[in-house]
């Protein structure tokens, strides 16, 4: 009797776990292909909320504090205490207008909003981190009258921008307030 009821139990134990992989792949999210074979994910990321569902970490309370952007992951990671405090996500430049590598500070250079009338972009919550005000962090772009492009927004995460780091509203918000002059930067 017990060595039946063993049998039924690993009998109904794999069709459990079956049924699980079977659900799993079926709520899989698709990849859209392009005309070059490539893919990538269809879900485009929020740039109206911030990029981690956490408080952002306090800056006074970091030991040591320093960002890193990383060009193929296309993302910010913000360091302290000898490790990754917060990822934002972010779009850095496209192939014809790079993001500058290496290792550079946060300047004194930062504001609420700019346009550039030669880009036919401007944006929010602006910190410069290289050329004084050439290279920056800030918001994902804006129009002349300083209304978010949503079409170019919604692609945050790839890499579209002139050279800048795009962030969402409230990631470019936090960092605009909270990281300080001096602060290291390395893009890699």
């Amino acid at each position: 009797m017990k060595f039946k009821n063993v049998i039924a139990l690993i009998f109904a134990s794999l069709f459990v776990v079956m049924a699980l992989v079977a659900a799993q792949h079926s709520f899989a999210i698709p990849k859209a292909s392009d005309s070059t074979g490539s893919t990538e994910s269809s879900a485009s990321v929020p740039w109206k909320a911030p990029s981690e569902n956490k408080a952002y970490p306090k800056w006074s309370e970091m030991r040591k504090p320093w960002i890193y952007v990383s060009l193929r992951q296309q993302k910010v990671y913000i360091h302290g205490n000898g490790k990754v405090q917060y990822v934002m996500n972010c779009s850095t430049g496209m192939p014809t207008s790079p993001t500058p590598t290496g290792t550079y500070h946060i300047q004194k250079e930062r504001g609420y909003s700019f346009y550039n009338a030669k880009s036919h972009e401007g944006a929010h919550y602006w910190v410069s981190w290289h050329d004084h005000g050439v290279y920056l962090f800030h918001s994902v772009p804006t129009n002349k009258a300083g209304k978010y492009v949503v079409s170019e927004a919604e692609k945050l995460g790839v890499p579209v921008s002139h050279g800048c780091v795009r962030l969402s509203i409230p990631d470019a918000k936090w960092m605009y307030k909270t990281v300080p002059f001096g602060t290291k930067v390395v893009i890699h």
